[in-house]
């Protein structure tokens, strides 16, 4: 029996560490996300086909906007060159397969961070941008001045966004019988609103802005004051990917504590040549190794901030007052912690 015993166990060791070299050999021919970024020579983002203010080709056909900035940073970061990213305007519909797929390495396109998408989706949510909530849009002459007169009215929805839910619970808590229009394409959508296809348009507010300020006549329209959801636009990347999620939501926490710290595009040069704050040196790294666990060079946020800016940069010239879409970020929650907002940089120790 003890001769049994030990064969068995010698079996199952032999086994054992059959199973373990095989783990380790697939480890090694496993190729980070990281590197195969750099072995490819640039950042592919995934991105929608037109969002003013958030990505849009601008006259001379270059992409700009809030979520085109991110992708930029992160190319800044990996790089040393923002300009090293190709953008992948996509379908809402394939939004996530692009990124379960492979062809993209991270999703960044005005997408609500929900449950269901960071649970079933295969995808991990990393960080918010942009806190936005749904609204209505409606034709001035509608005579509306709240979504509750809307009552069996038609509504022009995307298929397949937190909108389209939203409506459906915002109607049937209120008992308003709105009839949804759906489209896959949001520049369908529009078209089919300003020719008078349907009584409303929905999407978040900052979407109704681009929209309206996208319209033959922008003051025939109004946005009505209801909010009836909260959105909060995130980036994406793979399920389970730690190493290459770390640099995206690192990226992007270089640029709100720029703002924090007074770091901007302009000054950090300055910053980084004279600052005495051991914080600023971090991160701008002349002082410390914060760098060696996200497996880029020392400066990595220095060329984030030297190339798009801080956050507060990035969101006045894509969305603020000043911008195509004119939206205050004074008392919203886009605004810095210490004004009352949610916008709060993780510590860089």
């Amino acid at each position: 029996m003890n001769k049994v015993k030990s064969i068995v166990a010698a079996g199952t060791a032999i086994f054992v560490m059959q199973v373990a070299t095989s783990s380790s050999a697939m480890a090694q021919e496993r190729t980070s996300t990281l590197q195969q970024v750099k072995d490819r020579g640039y950042l592919s983002c995934v991105i929608g086909n037109s969002f003013p203010g958030f990505y849009s080709l601008d006259k001379d056909g270059e992409w700009q906007g809030m979520d085109i900035d991110m992708c930029r940073g992160v190319a800044a970061a990996v790089f040393g060159d923002a300009s090293k990213v190709k953008f992948m305007p996509v379908q809402w519909a394939q939004s996530f397969t692009s990124i379960k797929s492979g062809e993209g390495d991270m999703l960044s396109k005005g997408m609500t961070w929900t449950l269901s998408r960071d649970t079933s989706q295969g995808l991990d949510f990393l960080e918010t941008y942009f806190y936005d909530g749904q609204g209505f849009m409606v034709r001035k002459d509608l005579g509306v001045n709240s979504v509750k007169d809307l009552k069996g009215a038609t509504v022009c929805v995307l298929t397949g966004t937190s909108s389209e839910l939203n409506l459906a619970d915002y109607s049937r808590t209120h008992g308003l019988d709105l009839k949804t229009v759906v489209f896959d394409d949001s520049a369908v959508r529009n078209t089919a609103f300003f020719n008078e296809n349907c009584d409303a348009l929905t999407n978040d507010k900052s979407g109704l802005a681009a929209q309206r300020s996208a319209a033959p006549n922008p003051d025939d329209y109004v946005v009505l004051p209801e909010t009836i959801s909260k959105e909060a636009l995130s980036f994406a990347v793979t399920q389970n990917d730690s190493e290459w999620a770390n640099i995206v939501k690192w990226t992007f926490e270089a640029m709100v504590a720029a703002e924090e710290y007074g770091i901007t595009s302009a000054n950090v040069d300055e910053m980084k040549n004279n600052s005495a704050s051991p914080v600023v040196r971090r991160i701008l790294g002349t002082e410390g190794d914060l760098n060696t666990g996200l497996g880029l060079s020392p400066d990595w946020a220095y060329q984030v901030i030297k190339a798009v800016g801080n956050y507060g940069e990035i969101y006045a010239r894509n969305v603020g007052p000043d911008s195509v879409l004119g939206l205050e970020r004074k008392g919203t929650l886009n605004a810095l912690w210490q004004d009352g907002g949610l916008m709060y940089a993780k510590s860089f120790r």
